[in-house]
């Protein structure tokens, strides 16, 4: 199958979860032996129009990211890729409904990748052939911006099944934190309260993530006096982390705001119990709802009654309910996606 991924922006522009998740998509698909070809702005040194990395081919449609220019351009570089089927993010919105109309003259099935449910446009909800969003969140918020009902589909984020079989147990902690970003939707200070509430028991536990609202967890902290109980160690690759989610008992997620909860889901693939404390702007309370080892609170003080609840758990170090979301899964949950798209698309 030949994909066209259309994303001005690649992780050497910018880091987030909607450009890492495109690049494992289509890291994925060319380790399966699909061509892919990633038609963005160029960030490789040189003047070649083209670049290779594992076995992605990236071809630059302008020079740097500028959305106008990207735009006006991206008709004629995905008539010259001459895909059969166009992956798409939603958000620049402008770049998507532009590959979704082109796809449409050149008779290509173009789905759109919608990550957060402010991404895209109404315009980029009616246009594509099909569309995949990270969880029921939002594929909800897809729907309201106009999407048919059965054009959506919830494709999830994934873990690594094989790296969490292989990796050691570090014991170090009881209970975790983990979010790659500490930002202002992170929420830290829910958990930490969570924790002050239980100064008088034996427990140690551990941030994994950083970001611009780390400082001020850390002084959180402080200020409930729990600081030497408490480890923030930055943001770590899965390989380091984790060995410390397998050794831990109970992973908590207190985020206000969770397109999808990658960190919770690969704690809970750990064997953590996951307690999420609900939030209406989160979609983290999805992967605890039918999970044994699962459990949702309401505010600080019940996530504390639940760790508490939660001694009488056993300690796990790997929970097999989850492996419907290892990577090779999900990717062929978007390789059915494509083919679905290809199928309807004989029907417009």
């Amino acid at each position: 199958m030949r994909v066209a991924v259309v994303s001005m922006y690649t992780p050497a522009h910018r880091d987030g979860p909607a450009v890492r998740r495109t690049r494992r998509v289509a890291e994925g698909l060319a380790a399966r032996g699909h061509d892919v070809a990633w038609l963005c702005s160029q960030w490789w040194d040189g003047t070649d129009r083209e670049f290779r990395r594992n076995d992605v081919r990236y071809r630059a449609v302008t020079q740097g990211p500028a959305a106008g220019s990207f735009r006006s351009k991206l008709p004629v570089a995905l008539r010259r890729v001459g895909a059969d089927v166009v992956h798409a993010v939603a958000d620049p919105p402008g770049h998507a409904t532009t590959a979704a109309t082109t796809g449409r003259v050149l008779r290509t099935p173009v789905v759109v990748d919608w990550w957060d449910p402010d991404d895209g446009s109404r315009k980029v909800a009616r246009k594509p052939t099909r569309l995949t969003a990270p969880s029921e969140f939002v594929r909800t918020a897809v729907r309201e911006h106009g999407a048919d009902e059965d054009t959506v589909r919830v494709v999830p984020e994934g873990v690594d099944y094989d790296l969490i079989r292989a990796a050691d147990v570090d014991e170090r902690t009881d209970l975790v934190y983990v979010r790659d970003r500490i930002d202002r939707h992170a929420n830290v200070e829910g958990f930490l309260l969570a924790l002050a509430e239980l100064r008088d028991r034996d427990w140690r536990a551990t941030v994994i993530g950083d970001g611009p609202g780390r400082a001020a967890a850390e002084r959180a902290a402080a200020d409930l006096r729990i600081d030497d109980r408490v480890t923030f160690l930055g943001r770590l690759p899965p390989a380091e982390f984790v060995p410390i989610l397998k050794g831990a008992h109970v992973c908590a997620q207190t985020a206000t705001r969770e397109p999808f909860a990658s960190g919770l889901l690969w704690a809970l693939a750990c064997g953590c119990v996951g307690i999420v404390q609900y939030q209406a702007g989160s979609s983290a309370h999805e992967l605890v709802e039918n999970a044994d080892r699962g459990r949702r609170v309401t505010d600080p003080q019940e996530l504390a009654d639940e760790i508490v609840g939660c001694r009488s758990v056993s300690r796990e170090t790997i929970d097999d309910s989850f492996t419907e979301f290892d990577h090779d899964a999900v990717l062929d949950r978007f390789t059915e996606v494509y083919e679905a798209a290809d199928a309807a698309f004989g029907l417009f």
